[in-house]
């Protein structure tokens, strides 16, 4: 055995065990913050505990949902912009939910990193908590890794993972989606969290720096308007699906852009016609396109070019769903109707505004 002076230890060796507890100690009030019906909000166990009959449910299916923030994490990193990426976070899992009808309860992440900056990892556990409170869900526990030698030292990734219920027979996508049925958009909040491996090689070719006022957004920085966080639909999607009735399908739309995700919710027989005349794209789609030679057809693959959501709704109901949806502060637009599939899943009519 060596002597204790010149024996290693694991700080020595990279991992700093009082920085990892130390971070612990400062998300605590983040955490308890997110607490609601079913959760306390208290982390430190072994586990995450959720009860749901306290939270109001009699016969729930549950759903779950992952998913990570990409290479948007790299635009954070450079920047050292750390406090929203944690919102994108929680919102590429609770979006993914509430598209089949369920209410995010409870969440969960994983960030690992090469070595732990206590206050860094705060600034991301604060985005995170946020977007738990803007979603309605809890924050009930998650992961801190710090892994020498396989992250550089300020390089880190989240993961997040959401669990939602609704009760049984209340599941989205509805069994009566039929030819006529109006689509709508949710307006997006800018780029989300898909296709940033694109966007940093756009940026690249355009020789600016994240400091640089953005072309798009000139009261911001490019790393401000860029990391712009993903918006959260769940409140008011919820409201809507409970106070109408009228909602038959909804429709993250994320990498893929409209052509993988809005077939992914409609029967094999039934198609998507989306009238790009009425779609209005925010300026930073324009400078990527522009900027980056992109055609409108890569870019509706890859982005959501201002449309974050879409709505299939009974065309008698349109304008009830849409009225919530206003009132609870969203931007809708009529984009489109279900028509019989003949080939493609998703058909464009007119030109979008890139």
């Amino acid at each position: 055995m060596q002597d204790g002076k010149n024996g290693l230890t694991y700080a020595a060796a990279g991992v700093d065990i009082d920085a990892g507890n130390l971070m612990v100690d400062k998300i605590k009030p983040l955490v308890k913050a997110t607490r609601r019906p079913g959760a306390d909000g208290e982390i430190g166990g072994f586990g995450g505990l959720f009860d749901l009959k306290a939270a109001g449910f009699s016969d729930p299916i549950l759903v779950a949902a992952n998913d990570g923030v990409g290479t948007k994490l790299v635009i954070a990193i450079e920047s050292g912009k750390h406090d929203t990426i944690g919102i994108d976070l929680v919102a590429m899992c609770v979006n993914d939910l509430v598209v089949q009808g369920a209410e995010p309860l409870l969440f969960l992440d994983y960030f690992a990193t090469g070595k732990l900056d206590p206050e860094q990892g705060v600034s991301i556990v604060k985005g995170i908590a946020e977007g738990c409170r803007l979603a309605g869900c809890a924050l009930i526990g998650g992961e801190t890794a710090e892994m020498p030698g396989l992250y550089k030292e300020g390089d880190y990734d989240l993961a997040g993972f959401a669990v939602g219920a609704a009760e049984r027979g209340q599941l989205l996508p509805t069994n009566d989606i039929m030819e006529g049925d109006v689509l709508l958009g949710l307006a997006s909040s800018g780029v989300h969290s898909n296709g940033f491996s694109l966007v940093r090689r756009i940026v690249e070719m355009s020789g600016l720096r994240w400091k640089d006022n953005a072309p798009f957004a000139p009261d911001l920085t490019l790393a401000e308007a860029l990391l712009e966080p993903t918006r959260i639909y769940v409140k008011p999607l919820l409201k809507a699906i409970r106070s109408t009735h009228g909602i038959k399908a909804l429709a993250h739309i994320t990498g893929g852009g409209f052509p993988d995700n809005i077939p992914r919710v409609l029967p094999d027989e039934f198609a998507a016609e989306l009238d790009l005349d009425t779609i209005e794209v925010p300026p930073v789609f324009s400078w990527l396109a522009k900027t980056g030679g992109v055609e409108p057809t890569e870019m509706m693959r890859t982005f959501n070019c201002g449309i974050g959501m879409v709505i299939a709704v009974a065309g008698g109901q349109a304008a009830q769903v849409a009225a919530v949806l206003q009132e609870a502060g969203e931007t809708v637009t009529p984009i489109g109707r279900i028509v019989p599939r003949r080939d493609d899943g998703v058909i464009y009519r007119g030109t979008i505004g890139l």
